[in-house]
């Protein structure tokens, strides 16, 4: 199947603590099903001080699950993906305004 999300779209979270928080997906498992997100679902992780970084709390971006996620389209409302040929190209669209992504 191809990939309704890809890196760099622009999402929205539909569920979580995060809700109605918007980012940019930076890395993407297919295999787990999950996308990193920009500044959604922040964590500290603690780290050691070594000789070349200074140790401490610091916040990183945790997975989130795909299905919690929905692109954001045009006018900046979530919006579900569709896939359609246009120029012997499959691409994707949104299903709100049927524009192309």
């Amino acid at each position: 199947m191809a990939a309704k999300l890809k890196s760099g779209d622009k999402v929205v979270v539909l569920a979580g603590k995060d809700k109605g928080k918007e980012g940019a997906i930076t890395s993407i498992d297919p295999k787990s099903g999950k996308a990193v997100v920009d500044g959604v679902n922040m964590a500290i992780r603690h780290t050691k001080q070594t000789q070349t970084s200074q140790g401490g709390r610091q916040p990183i971006a945790v997975p989130i699950p795909l299905s919690n996620l929905a692109i954001v389209d045009s006018n900046g409302k979530a919006t579900r993906v569709g896939f359609k040929m246009e120029d012997g190209k499959k691409v994707r669209f949104a299903k709100t305004t049927g524009d192309v992504i």
